[in-house]
């Protein structure tokens, strides 16, 4: 939730409030369409889903989704960028290092409650731009390293 804090001669109006209240939800209406189209992508390319909206505290991952590979299993922690247009860039230039740090420590809670075994595990970033007839998709495998 946002909190407004306004001065003496502000005048914000309870109309434009709840535009505001009416942005936030429509971007997260399309954040909630951007993951399950991600989501059956993946599930078609051979995924598995393990958690869905992962949360821990503040710290959030759209996805966890396993599939078998040559070592074993691997298991991705996938971060969903939803776009209706490319006009601000890609999505791995939306994930920047305190993304990927919380996305890290957010992993390691996960990893923590489940009992899920893999051979190895990676971050991987979806980019979903919707509005036209069918959605474009960009899948970047391992987008970032742990250092």
């Amino acid at each position: 939730m946002i909190r407004l804090h306004r001065a003496a001669n502000d005048d914000w109006s309870s109309d434009r409030l709840l535009h505001l209240d009416d942005m936030l939800t429509e971007r997260q209406k399309l954040g909630e369409e951007g993951e399950r189209i991600a989501e059956r992508w993946l599930q078609s390319r051979g995924w598995t889903v393990l958690a869905r909206r992962f949360r821990s505290g503040h710290r959030d991952i759209d996805l966890v989704m396993a599939r078998p590979c040559a070592e074993g299993r691997m298991v991705a922690f996938v971060e969903v960028k939803t776009r209706t247009n490319s006009e601000f860039g890609g999505p791995l230039g939306a994930v920047d290092w305190r993304k990927q740090r919380e996305m890290a420590k957010a992993a390691r809670d996960w990893l923590r409650s489940s009992d899920i075994s893999a051979d190895s595990f990676r971050f991987d970033v979806v980019g979903v731009t919707v509005g036209s007839a069918s959605p474009a998709i960009v899948h970047i495998e391992n987008a970032f390293q742990l250092r």
